[in-house]
């Protein structure tokens, strides 16, 4: 053996015909990256927000000066499993300086433990995985936006809106008058505000804004003539019943716009405003009416002064010193733009450095009528002017009223230029923001309350407010979700999830059409095929397979730069307004071996338009034919076969398929297998290069190539949060060398480290006695034997043992009227053994509850005196394997007290315990294709019924041909002939979406592997042996196992848990409830005349509770059933009415009252009849709903659905959780 053999790699033939230009990036780098930020520059960003602080007469200051995360105290397994959340503890640098006595002490204050995320880009809280999925904004700037009123004239309004504080909207009505709403109080003119920016006079408003109708219209319709009028007059409107002051007046206004405590445009607020009101943009494609800088500005001799006079206080534009207006003159010189030239894209870079120079601040151009029009830029201020300027009103007025003269665009608020994205970093930073706000109001109280000679900076901080900020973000934020972690690629795609909903985004009732549909803005950023089914569809897309996000939130996608007609390697990442302005080829234009494009006319992308230029007028090219679709969407080959419908349930049911016993990759993939596995970090890859030392089944050593060792853990039949199971093999053998990256251990649902979801299958496409009738699938029994299709699912059950008020609960073995029998798998302290068989209603941890003390007889009084405490009356509630489950115990945990375990409030003892089940495939469950064709089994048939090929094969899988034509998803059947073919051959194959092998191709290499060029094959049929009357399409496709397994919703009733209130049996499987008979059932009864069925489904069956205990002891005995007595919820209506103050009585026929009675006397009564002793009231109320409500199930039942609700409850269930506490309740009372 060879010491440089290398684990194999499996090879894929692919049918690209496009050399891949840049290498997929890491697909969950968009969280890993956000938290860095967060940890590197977030968190000091929101101390420095809020420090110092200082108390209300400026003696105390309060500074954070710096903070440092220490390590946590579990590892990420040990967190899963002790159910604590994987964080480490937050330490901050805290000064307190007196002004006064100008001391100075500093302190390092302990600010709670700060969840950390995993090296797979999770967070661990209380145990479970958790992602934060990132969420799509409106991001802050200003917007144009254009409606028609009722006589069809066209109206503007702009919107100014910041990342927090008021919002400024802007409109224009019928009489061409501009109106204002300052915070969304109502409209005034759009003048008064200008004035009270400190454009005082009419006079200095039209100069500003040169001869406008629309100026000249608000000004008629404002009433205020100067400054303060104008202060006084917004005051109003904001204060309403306020006496209004000039001074309080000036204070709101300045707090509400220039105060960076109240308002903040954020980074990303100012770079979107800059670039919609700079002036260089705006010139684009415009006609200059005067010349842009006249020929004194550029010598230098005139400076030019502000456009806002000095005593006003604020500045618009920057005097020219003349050096700058020397040095400008040489360095653009003859570039400067003159007097009637038209200023194109290209042109526009010359005016930006004139501008850059001097922040230019207007210019005159001529409008499309050809009339002379003025243009207010709002003169490109700094990056860190986070508040709003005058600067920036006067420009948004000037370019609404100019919109009017067909002078600048409107916005698309879809466009995703306009909304950005916030990841986990930002969101935990606003949340912790949030926290540390609160936080500052407590500190401030304190320093005014607390002796300021003894004050420490320990005293002053209540780390409370943002422990439970923090907290609430991710046990409770719509953002922070249950990971699904059903397979590989349900976990990748969780990570990369966008989700237009949650706080300060969409509700699903208000989204419209406009803001779920496709954008052409999506291309390259956000997949257009991948989003749920049902109300989130469009609310909730993926990002795209090459996506970034940038510094500002904006989703960016990589671009090839062409230039002089041929294609470079240099790549650039555009924004999607950015792209806007370019003309972008396909992907798959053919290209000479220099970059050239072959076809003198090339079909390219323009905004929302495909326009077909020369190669000259290129500018970008595509860099792959998979960037435009998500990862979930770029696994599915023949994509570009399948309608587009199809291929989105292919995206999502692909996420749904659970991991097999035994994985294999497809045949036919699309080369994208390999990277999505290795991304999703289930397979273990290697740190570093060495040799293979030793392999284990649960461990790999390898010797590195520096003689130190490293040593990788394997994960064992671990459950996942959908309860499948996660297992790691290994894949290299003792010996061989492994390089960076190369793949060690397969993970869930991968084989060689490429993903693996289902199986390569045989499928003919036939009719089969109808069995495939409407999607049904036939399949052979080879598949059940041959555990082709088996899964292991593993299920998750506790036990603890608490403090009551009667005494504590005790974990045991020694469980009063439970035979040995039952006993025979748990161990001596009662907790069952790892491998033992566990089938519904055996014990899997033995436990007593102390029992209420009744009376006690004078037999019992003896035998207490001889035996002591023993004899004590407990309570069975064990842990039982709840109906319908089934499997091996896998694992068993045990928490105590006594060994320093962290445990809940009054609880001693908890235990754990994992069963796992082999599940075969069976009828009735869910399979599906990668290309949207899904179906439930059947039948199940005999391998010698099955039809088979000429060979004498069985088919494995029998599909509908009906299928296909309808749903347009020709994919499966593309795919089907090439997997034949790959079969045949021995191969693996690769075929990427929108470039993969075309129909000729297909038949070519089913000709090469001598199959019939049409994939089709005479069949015979296995139990007569006899030719089918037409060829078939026989091949191999890959078909997946959905988790909507068959075993987790049979479900079967005969008594059970009961509602407390209307004493109706419960719901749904969880609650081991019954079928609902409805009202439209009892409509059929009715209409066939059926009463006694009728009768007894609405009394003995349901809630007439004397009489069905009655029933059922006649059943039990063998005598006639008794006659049903008065519903309980009949009894319940009543009491509803007399709680109106109604006088409700029930008569009979002859008008005499019936009495109704009690349940309890309903009980007593039968009781006495039946000869039954049922004891005093308080030790009854447990036997109420009759003698076959067992407490234990009914505890069982409700631990179940604290589960259920912990994990996202069970959607398909409907639980009325109101029963559930009524219930809850019942059992309280024992105690």
């Amino acid at each position: 053996m060879g010491i440089a053999e290398r684990p194999t790699v499996r090879k894929r033939i692919s049918f690209s015909r496009i050399k891949d230009v840049l290498e997929v990036p890491n697909l969950i780098e968009i969280q890993q990256k956000s938290y860095q930020w967060f940890l590197d520059e977030g968190l000091l960003e929101t101390f420095r927000d809020i420090s110092p602080v200082q108390d209300f007469t400026g003696n105390l200051a309060l500074e954070f000066t710096g903070y440092s995360l220490g390590s946590p105290k579990y590892t990420e397994d040990q967190c899963k499993q002790r159910d604590v959340t994987y964080a480490a503890p937050l330490k901050v640098k805290v000064r307190l300086i007196n002004n006064d006595t100008r001391e100075v002490k500093e302190q390092e204050v302990f600010m709670g433990d700060f969840p950390l995320m995993t090296e797979t880009g999770t967070f661990i809280i209380n145990g479970a995985e958790r992602v934060i999925v990132s969420q799509l904004v409106r991001s802050p700037g200003a917007y144009f936006d254009k409606t028609k009123d009722t006589s069809g004239k066209t109206l503007y309004s702009a919107s100014i809106i910041p990342n927090r504080g008021a919002w400024l909207e802007f409109e224009t009505d019928a009489a061409d008058v501009v109106y204002v709403h300052v915070d969304r109080t109502r409209k005034i003119p759009a003048t008064v505000l200008l004035r009270a920016l400190g454009f005082g006079s009419t006079q200095r408003i039209m100069e500003l804004f040169g001869e406008n109708e629309f100026i000249r219209n608000t000004l008629e319709r404002d009433n205020t003539n100067n400054e303060e009028e104008a202060l006084v007059e917004i005051y109003k409107r904001l204060r309403p019943g306020e006496p209004p002051a000039v001074e309080s007046a000036r204070s709101l206004f300045e707090s509400l716009f220039y105060d960076p405590k109240r308002y903040d445009l954020g980074g990303v607020g100012r770079y979107k405003l800059n670039k919609k009101l700079e002036l260089a943009d705006r010139l684009i494609g415009k006609t200059l009416s005067r010349d842009l800088i006249s020929e004194d500005d550029m010598s230098g001799e005139a400076g030019i002064g502000p456009i806002v006079d000095p005593d006003t206080g604020e500045v618009l534009g920057v005097t020219i010193d003349p050096n700058t207006g020397e040095v400008l003159a040489s360095a653009v010189g003859s570039e400067v733009p003159r007097k009637g030239e038209m200023i194109r894209a290209r042109r526009a870079e010359a005016v930006r450095i004139v501008e850059r120079a001097r922040h230019l601040a207007e210019a005159y151009v001529l409008d499309p009528d050809g009339k002379e029009a003025k243009i207010l830029g709002n003169g490109y201020l700094a990056p860190d002017v986070k508040v709003i300027t005058p600067a920036d009103i006067v420009a948004a007025v000037n370019y609404l009223v100019s919109l009017q003269h067909g002078i600048g665009v409107t916005d698309d608020i879809d466009h995703l230029g306009n909304r950005r994205l916030k990841s986990v970093g930002e969101l935990l930073q606003n949340q912790f923001r949030i926290g540390l706000s609160r936080m500052e109001r407590v500190i401030r109280e304190r320093m005014t309350i607390q002796d300021v000679e003894a004050v420490t900076p320990q005293a002053l901080i209540n780390t409370r407010p943002v422990v439970a900020a923090v907290k609430e973000f991710f046990g409770s934020s719509q953002l922070s979700q249950f990971m699904d972690q059903t397979n590989p690629l349900a976990e990748l795609t969780h990570k990369r999830r966008l989700s237009a909903l949650g706080p300060g985004g969409l509700s699903r009732e208000r989204a419209g059409f406009d803001v779920r549909d496709v954008h052409h803005s999506h291309y390259g950023r956000m997949c257009p095929i991948e989003t749920p089914e049902g109300p989130n569809i469009g609310l909730i897309g993926s990002l795209c397979t090459y996506a970034r996000i940038n510094e500002h939130g904006f989703i960016e996608t990589p671009y090839r730069k062409v230039e002089n007609g041929k294609a470079t390697s240099e790549i650039r990442y555009l924004t999607a307004d950015v792209e806007d302005r370019y003309t972008i080829a396909q992907a798959n234009e053919p290209l000479h071996d220099d970059g050239g494009f072959v076809n003198p006319r090339v079909t390219c992308r323009l905004k929302d338009d495909i326009v077909i230029v020369s190669p000259s007028q290129v500018d970008y090219m595509d860099v792959s034919p998979k960037q435009l679709v998500s990862i979930a969407t770029a696994l599915i080959p023949f994509l570009e076969n399948d309608d587009a419908g199809r291929a989105l349930m292919g995206s999502n049911m692909q996420r749904q398929a659970v991991p097999l016993i035994r994985t294999e990759a497809p045949l036919v993939g699309t080369g994208m297998e390999l990277k999505a596995a290795v991304d999703s970090g289930v397979v273990v890859a290697a740190k570093r290069a060495g040799i293979v030392e030793r392999v284990s089944a649960d461990f790999v050593r390898v010797r590195r190539d520096d003689g130190e060792v490293d040593h990788y853990n394997l994960m064992k039949f671990a459950r996942s949060n959908q309860g499948t199971c996660m297992n790691q093999r290994p894949v290299v053998r003792t010996g061989q060398r492994v390089e960076v990256g190369d793949v060690l251990a397969d993970g869930p649902s991968t084989d060689q480290g490429e993903m693996a979801l289902g199986r390569n299958v045989l499928v003919a496409f036939m009719p089969w006695e109808g069995c495939n009738y409407e999607d049904a699938i036939l399949i052979s029994e080879r598949l059940v034997s041959d555990d082709v299709f088996t899964s292991i699912h593993i299920e998750e059950y506790e036990s603890e043992a608490r403090d009551t008020k009667l005494g504590p609960e005790e974990i045991t073995r020694d469980i009063p009227n439970v035979g040995e029998d039952a006993l025979k798998d748990l161990d001596h302290e009662g907790i069952i053994r790892v491998g033992a068989e566990v089938r519904t209603g055996d014990i899997l941890v033995g436990k007593v509850t102390p029992k209420g003390e009744s009376e006690l007889t004078p037999e019992e009084r003896l035998l207490r005196a001889i035996f002591g405490e023993k004899a004590r009356d407990v309570r069975d509630t064990s842990l039982k394997v709840p109906h319908g489950e089934a499997g091996k115990v896998v694992a068993v945990h045990v928490f105590s007290r006594e060994n320093g375990d962290e445990l809940g409030p009054g609880v001693n003892k908890l235990v754990r315990v994992y069963v796992a089940q082999k599940r075969k495939i069976s009828e009735g469950d869910k399979m599906a294709g990668r290309h949207g064709n899904k179906g439930v089994i059947a039948k199940i048939l005999p391998v010698e019924d099955m039809p088979f090929l000429p060979d004498g094969r069985p088919i494995q899988i029998v599909l509908n041909p009906l299928g296909v034509p309808s749903r347009m998803n020709i994919g499966q059947v593309l795919e089907t002939h090439l997997g034949w073919a790959s079969a045949a051959l021995g191969v693996h194959i690769a075929t990427p979406v929108f470039d993969g092998a075309r129909e000729d191709d297909v038949f070519e290499f089913l000709e090469k592997a001598d199959l019939p060029k049409n994939g089709k094959m005479v069949l015979y049929d296995g139990r007569t042996g006899e030719r089918f009357d037409r060829q078939v399409t026989v091949g191999y496709a890959y078909i997946m196992k959905l988790m909507h397994l068959v075993d987790d919703k049979i479900h079967a009733r005969s008594t059970g848990p009961y509602s407390l209130v209307t004493q109706q049996p419960l719901g749904g499987k969880a609650q081991f409830g019954g079928q609902r008979f409805g009202e439209m059932e009892v409509w059929a009864l009715e209409a066939y005349g059926a009463a006694y069925t009728l009768q007894e489904l609405l009394t003995v069956k349901s809630d007439d509770i004397a009489g069905r205990v009655k029933t059922y002891e006649a059943i039990v005995k063998g005598d006639n059933v008794p006659e049903p007595g008065v519903p309980e919820s009949f009894k319940v209506l009543i009491k509803e009415l007399q709680s109106l103050c109604l006088d409700v009585k029930v008569l009979s026929d002859d008008e005499h009252e019936i009495e109704i009675r009690e349940a309890d006397d309903d009980i007593e009564g039968t009781a006495r009849e039946l000869g039954i002793d049922i004891g005093d009231r308080s030790s009854r109320i447990d036997r109420m709903a009759g003698p076959y409500r067992e407490t234990e199930a009914a505890d069982a039942i409700l631990e179940d659905q604290a589960d259920d609700d912990d994990e996202g409850g069970d959607k398909d269930e409907d639980v009325d959780s109101s029963e559930f506490d009524a219930d809850d309740s019942d059992d309280d009372k024992i105690d």
